[in-house]
């Protein structure tokens, strides 16, 4: 049983290798740095893409907007301790914002990160607001994309200064929407009209995000989901760009009490965010202009003469910072807007995990040495479990006298072997299947750990000791240039010669894996001797390309198991030879005669 518990660790081992091997070999995809862009020249806006929006309050066909030459149209300044950018009174969008405390690359005179992008621009990514025609109405009497408003109230738009355009169609109707921002990345945006006309009108509020095209820096990796995400009573949808359907055929999906939608990148995020019942979200691809958006259109009002509605939606636009996100669920009634953040499978695990991570790191002040804590409390948490593993596997390494005694007596009859070895574990009250549980579990705790240091904003960018810099990109030292001792510089990660020359990082987790297995003599079969030989070192290259907070985690695991171990089956009287290990696999076989 003892050959079977090896093989057993075996397949493990080898499954979880075949898995960090396509992780290794199809990463996500690297992306030079892009520039910020400003406005494009009326040139460039003739037919570059621009959003559908609703063609009236009651169908659910959409038209595009009629143009307009709006390059030249006013912007109005946006900006708290977060944001900075503007909004166009052309269409009275939120077109230009960018993150001030996130840059594109770790170097401190990089370019801060452009979330919103004017049309025209690269990758031109924002939300606009309108009222959609009803009955008595057409396009060109209700405001739109291209609708030329005047500033009301407000010089810029700051927490606690808020803005207020207006725009008179000349036929009975002043609308007006006032745009306010918190101090982090909501706005809250206050749409009202007033029917001064001798007729009754009907139309539909809709707010709508939209981007040209796919984003440059997308990732395209199994782990992580970018693309459209909405959540409609509770229930959480995810949309790969690939499977938007075509403008036309789309769904409706009506909200009976509130949701929210819009797109989410890696840690960056755009969001439509609405309470009102009955608000019908949309989501779809207009292939003719390659414009991927999301609408929330609300409920058609309508308006007697001398009558008025308004109504409120809000724009979260901005980092995925999960404390910032839980705040905003927790106390501004957002509806699990934390499953914002792709959580993934395990999120059972990884949702908890994350939890504990942060507050370590709160508590500490540095998200190394947090990761190092959380992997203490992991491993407490699974003490009871690792104490009556290994005094299991103590217990069959007494008993392999009488367990070799047994295979002499039984020789080929099978059967036998395996009762008498069954009367004798439970005769010594030994689980012989013990010793896999600690390693079965931790499977999913690594694939949680690797989901929550691949997708969470907090470990972007955030230093641990010395050279490390960054917990979620790859050990940066090499022996390519010693370590940084040699006048020139490291490969590239994610190179070959990177995946060749390895860091100080993954060369002590090679060796906390080869110190692990020397707790056991080498199995006494040659093929499992040599795979078990070779495992650490190719681990070693595997998890070398692997986030550095990763493979810390992993070294931090290996070292408290070995001490563990080493303790526990100690203390149940079996003295693990370590050093007598270490030396036996250096031993030179002795060669065959013959």
């Amino acid at each position: 049983m003892d050959d079977q518990n090896k093989n057993l660790i075996l397949a493990v081992a080898l499954s979880m290798l075949v898995i960090l091997a396509w992780s290794t070999f199809f990463p996500p995809p690297d992306v030079p740095p892009e520039d910020l862009v400003q406005s494009a020249p009326e040139s460039q806006l003739a037919d570059d893409g621009e959003a559908v929006v609703p063609q009236t309050a009651g169908e659910t066909e959409e038209v595009t907007a009629p143009a307009a030459p709006v390059a030249d149209a006013p912007r109005i300044r946006i900006e708290n301790s977060h944001v900075v950018g503007t909004l166009s009174l052309a269409g009275g969008r939120i077109d230009e914002l960018s993150l001030k405390n996130y840059r594109r690359e770790l170097e401190p005179d990089s370019d801060i990160v452009q979330l919103l992008r004017p049309r025209g621009a690269d990758g031109a990514y924002y939300a606009l607001y309108g009222w959609a025609p009803g009955a008595g109405l057409s396009l060109e009497t209700v405001p739109g994309p291209n609708t030329v408003w005047q500033l009301e109230s407000g010089e810029a738009l700051t927490p606690g200064s808020p803005v207020t355009l207006t725009w008179d169609n000349g036929a009975g109707l002043t609308f007006r929407r006032t745009i306010s921002l918190d101090d982090d990345y909501m706005f809250n945006v206050s749409q009202s009209v007033r029917n001064t006309g001798s007729g009754t009108v009907s139309l539909a509020p809709y707010g709508t995000i939209a981007r040209k095209g796919e984003p440059e820096d997308l990732k395209n990796f199994f782990i992580l989901h970018e693309g459209a995400v909405r959540l409609v009573d509770g229930e959480l949808t995810e949309t790969d760009y690939g499977d938007f359907e075509p403008a036309g055929q789309h769904e409706e999906i009506t909200v009976t009490d509130a949701g929210w939608t819009g797109f989410t990148d890696h840690y960056w995020m755009a969001t439509l965010i609405a309470d009102q019942p009955g608000t019908e979200f949309t989501g779809f691809h207009d292939t003719r202009r390659d414009i991927y958006q999301t609408t929330a259109k609300l409920d058609t009002k309508t308006l007697a003469p001398g009558e008025s509605a308004e109504v409120e939606t809000r724009l979260f636009a901005g980092a995925k910072e999960w404390d910032t996100i839980r705040t905003y669920q927790n106390e501004q009634n957002v509806p699990k807007f934390i499953d914002s953040i792709d959580w993934g499978w395990f999120y059972f695990i990884t949702k908890p995990m994350f939890w504990l991570l942060h507050n370590l790191n709160v508590m500490i002040g540095n998200m190394g040495w947090a990761i190092i804590a959380l992997t203490f409390v992991i491993k407490l948490i699974l003490f009871p479990l690792a104490y009556k593993s290994y005094s299991s596997m103590a217990k069959m390494k007494e008993l392999q006298p009488e367990m070799e005694k047994i295979k002499e007596q039984a020789g080929d009859d099978r059967q036998k072997l395996q009762q008498e070895m069954m009367a004798l574990y439970k005769k010594e009250k030994v689980n012989p299947a013990a010793g896999c549980l600690p390693i079965l579990l931790q499977i999913p705790i690594f694939f949680s750990l690797y989901k929550v240091i691949f997708v969470t904003l907090e470990l972007r960018h955030a230093p641990w000791i010395g050279w490390i810099r960054d917990l979620s990109a790859p050990d940066s030292s090499s022996i390519y240039n010693f370590f940084g001792l040699l006048p020139w510089a490291a490969p590239e990660p994610g190179s070959i010669l990177a995946l060749v020359f390895i860091g100080i990082l993954p060369l002590l987790l090679g060796v906390s894996m080869w110190l692990q297995q020397k707790l056991n003599p080498a199995p006494t079969d040659p093929i499992q001797q040599q795979i078990f030989a070779w495992m650490p070192w190719v681990f070693m290259f595997m998890l070398g390309s692997f986030a550095s907070g990763l493979v810390i985690y992993w070294i931090a695991n290996n070292t408290i198991t070995f001490t563990q171990q080493y303790l526990i089956m100690r203390s149940q009287g079996y003295k693990p030879d370590v050093f007598g290990n270490i030396k036996s696999s250096f031993k030179r076989k002795p060669k065959e005669d013959g």
